[in-house]
């Protein structure tokens, strides 16, 4: 049996499982880079590659261990179905195929956009998405034939996006990107996300994204953020055990966008 070996990695802004969108198509124009290893022949393999308007990328879930055979897909009124009639990551073998725009290539890098791929990904080949072979548009799809899922609006308040943007910039954290992944579909399903109703608000709710908190509400096909805040109390601050190494960055936040 041939032992497979990744041909290169992925670098992009996503790093955790939550940050990865369900389909690399509700990705919201997220990009990445195929950075292939240094070797000549893997760029000679690129040739050719650069007309195609989408590539498959094969790779390995590197995040992810064990598996059952049955999984729970991420939707209310679908009961339990066999893990291979499912694109979940908990595999047999730990494989993901993906189909992502192509960008453009830069020597060995080839960009990408709207996947749904964490960075450090092992990539173990591409090939090119060939629409009169790889597109079947009136096949059966099972169980998912009766499912219908319109993503919801997303908008934030001009206080919410003020907030994002800071913690982008001071503390790395794409929180655009986070929302759009999360909140767009299933914004209440708190038995598979971090989300609670929001105690000041009847009407509202809360999402964590790692030790920051996003507060919306919800309206027939919208979402509206109204604000960001930090998750840590004054006691925590105090606390000079920093487990996530991120209170430095709560603090500064606060400095700027004081409670009220």
């Amino acid at each position: 049996m041939s032992t497979l070996a990744p041909i290169g990695t992925v670098r992009c802004a996503q790093r955790y499982r939550y940050e990865a969108p369900r389909q690399g198509v509700w990705g919201g124009g997220n990009e990445a880079i195929v950075e292939l290893h240094d070797d000549p022949a893997l760029r000679q393999g690129l040739t050719g590659l650069a007309g195609f308007a989408r590539l498959w990328v094969v790779y390995l879930f590197h995040h992810n261990s064990g598996w059952r055979p049955f999984v729970q897909p991420p939707r209310a009124d679908v009961g339990r179905v066999g893990v291979f009639a499912t694109r979940s990551p908990h595999r047999p073998n730990p494989l993901g195929l993906s189909c992502v725009e192509l960008v453009g290539i830069d020597g060995g890098c080839v960009h990408i956009r709207n996947h749904d791929l964490l960075d450090g990904t092992p990539v173990l080949d591409l090939k090119p998405y060939v629409p009169y072979a790889d597109a079947f548009p009136d096949a059966a799809a099972g169980w998912l034939d009766g499912v219908t899922e319109t993503p919801r609006e997303l908008v934030w308040t001009p206080a919410a996006a003020a907030r994002a943007t800071w913690v982008a910039t001071h503390a790395g954290l794409d929180m655009r990107h986070f929302a759009q992944v999360q909140l767009r579909h299933e914004p209440t399903a708190a038995d598979r996300k971090r989300i609670a109703p929001d105690p000041e608000r009847p009407d509202g709710w809360v999402i964590a994204y790692r030790t920051w908190r996003l507060h919306y509400t919800l309206a027939p096909g919208l979402v509206t953020i109204h604000d960001v805040r930090s998750g840590y109390s004054a006691a925590d601050l105090d606390d000079p055990a920093d487990r996530h190494h991120d209170k430095a960055s709560h603090r500064a936040f606060l400095a700027v966008f004081p409670p009220d």
